[in-house]
């Protein structure tokens, strides 16, 4: 897996971490995002994963053309998790509203 420019991880590590409760860390090669120690996005080759409700996943895949499953290495994951794909990653400033979203649903939790 090729390594993410230090640059572009920086502008996303920018915008995630001025939310609320926000840290980063590596976790199996991925740069990842947490949450009250749970993780609610992460970095994955030309994308950013984030997890949220199902119904809302759903939605942005079939509404948006830049949403797709999150499949870090090829393997796929929950439907709860989805990818944005963004050429510039300055470009993610566009979807800060859905990363506190994520951000809010993992801190929740589910039980």
């Amino acid at each position: 897996m090729a390594d993410i420019p230090s640059s572009r991880k920086e502008q996303i590590d920018a915008l995630l971490l001025q939310l609320a409760g926000a840290s980063a860390r590596k976790i199996n090669g991925l740069d990842a995002y947490f949450v009250s120690d749970k993780m609610f996005a992460c970095i994955s080759g030309n994308g950013v994963g984030l997890r949220l409700p199902v119904a809302t996943a759903t939605e942005l895949q079939f509404s948006r053309d830049n949403v797709g499953p999150f499949s870090p290495g090829g393997v796929a994951s929950t439907r709860e998790w989805v990818q944005i794909e963004r050429a510039d990653a300055a470009e993610y400033a566009k979807d800060l509203e859905l990363f506190q979203a994520s951000l809010d649903f993992v801190k929740k939790g589910r039980r």
